[in-house]
């Protein structure tokens, strides 16, 4: 990992206790979408074995959760609100993960990142397209125990489409919509597996996309950058048909109304193998469904 660096154009950052990643600094990256995401993920099937990550992008999602998987963490807040987080590996085989992405800028960038972490041995890498049979052979059907997706929120029609192929990916529905996803993450779920999914909180195409593809919608959670505004985005946790009666969660709530990152967000952080210091939250960014949200893992806290 000595020789883990960024190229021009690039940083190398912060992801998930000592794992870090690369990212375009002008292009699309990991943001507070992905890593409530792979939250959800990991806290609902904490001991997966088998990963999958759809439209995988830079390889955010799903290393954050395969991390969280891996890891016993420990690590409370102090009374200021900072806190340093200890971990260490679960027993047993380590959990293993499959990208499927199919921009090839994202997809290159992955295949370093995990290369420069050295997870060769647990992780591959598919490029193409979800909707493909082949990204998913027969033989994989109903054998992940996680999988999880953060799909683009914006039909084709409907927006800009960046002339940044990288952006322009990540935001537009170019290869697939939320639909598509849902059919797919319901081919690879082995019984008792669970589907983690971020989506626009205003849009309402989740929830019939979960039924349409023969899912079972387990719970949504709304994301509420700044106490006071609406839900911006929303996770939703789906199982195969039968596996529960729905229960929605209570709003998660990023920042306070004065800007301040709340104690619930803090303590998340942390979950996810994050130094959280106790000083005020930095300066918002753009997540990736254009909300106001303070950047994850760049910062370290």
């Amino acid at each position: 990992m000595s020789d883990f660096q960024a190229q021009a154009g690039e940083t190398l950052d912060l992801l998930a206790g000592d794992w870090r990643i690369l990212q375009l600094r002008a292009g699309h990256r990991f943001s507070t979408d992905d890593m409530v995401t792979a939250w959800l993920a990991s806290r609902a099937r904490p001991g997966a074995r088998r990963l999958l990550d759809l439209g995988a992008g830079i390889g955010s999602v799903g290393l954050m959760t395969l991390w969280c998987v891996g890891h016993r963490v420990r690590g409370q807040l102090d009374g200021d609100g900072g806190g340093v987080p200890r971990w260490s590996a679960r027993g047993g085989p380590p959990p293993t993960l499959m990208m499927v992405e199919a921009q090839e800028v994202s997809h290159q960038l992955a295949r370093r990142t995990v290369v420069g972490n050295g997870l060769q041995d647990r992780v591959r890498l598919r490029h193409g397209d979800l909707r493909d049979p082949a990204m998913l052979p027969r033989e994989e059907h109903g054998t992940y125990d996680l999988v999880t997706g953060s799909p683009p929120y914006i039909p084709v029609g409907k927006g800009h489409i960046s002339p940044h192929p990288q952006r322009a990916a990540c935001r537009m529905e170019l290869r697939g919509d939320v639909f598509d996803y849902c059919r797919t993450a319901a081919s690879a779920l082995a019984p008792g597996g669970r589907f983690a999914l971020v989506h626009a909180a205003g849009d309402d195409r989740p929830e019939p996309a979960f039924a349409d593809a023969g899912l079972c919608l387990l719970h949504r959670q709304d994301v509420v950058f700044r106490r006071g505004r609406p839900a911006t985005i929303a996770v939703f946790l789906a199982g195969p048909a039968g596996a529960g009666e729905r229960r929605d969660l209570p709003p998660l709530v990023v920042r306070e109304a004065d800007g301040r990152w709340t104690r619930q967000w803090r303590a998340l952080r942390l979950q996810m193998g994050v130094t959280v210091r106790p000083e005020r939250a930095p300066a918002g960014v753009l997540s990736a469904s254009g909300s106001d949200a303070p950047a994850p893992g760049a910062s370290g806290g």
